[in-house]
């Protein structure tokens, strides 16, 4: 299967980028490397790949599950490098589940598989990082 994106420069540090569903969105630089805070940057967008690749497989299989929970989200703290090229080399997922009576053996269970099985792009990221996960369950 192959995906095409398509990338085009707009003006000055901002690029409009397609997705293959139809969807648009900018890409730009800090604002210290001449961007005007317009677009999103792309190491970033790479740590938000990562969150969505997983939290996709995770609601889908807590869904089959039937697992409560009140809301969830994921926070990705990415390392860079400090020679150039910068690249994240450690990288940690954090998975938060909110909710009153939280599953935790079964939250575990889906949280998992993505890692383990399901989440290519958490697979990619295992080629140049050191990936680790946490779970939070708060309880309300």
């Amino acid at each position: 299967m192959t995906d095409l994106v398509t990338t085009q420069w707009e003006s000055g540090m901002l690029f409009e980028s397609n997705n293959p569903s139809g969807n648009t969105f900018f890409i730009e630089a800090s604002p210290e490397h001449g961007g005007q805070s317009e677009g999103l940057r792309p190491k970033a967008l790479m740590l938000s790949s990562l969150a969505g690749c997983s939290g996709l497989d995770v609601v889908s299989l807590l869904k089959k599950m039937r697992v409560e929970y009140t809301k969830f989200k994921i926070d990705v703290h990415g390392e860079l490098t400090e020679e150039h090229p910068k690249y994240y080399n450690k990288v940690l997922v954090e998975y938060h589940f909110h909710g009153s009576e939280l599953d935790k053996k079964k939250i575990k269970k889906a949280v998992d598989l993505s890692v383990e099985r399901y989440c290519g792009v958490m697979e990619m990221f295992r080629q140049f990082a050191e990936v680790k996960i946490a779970i939070h369950y708060h309880n309300h």
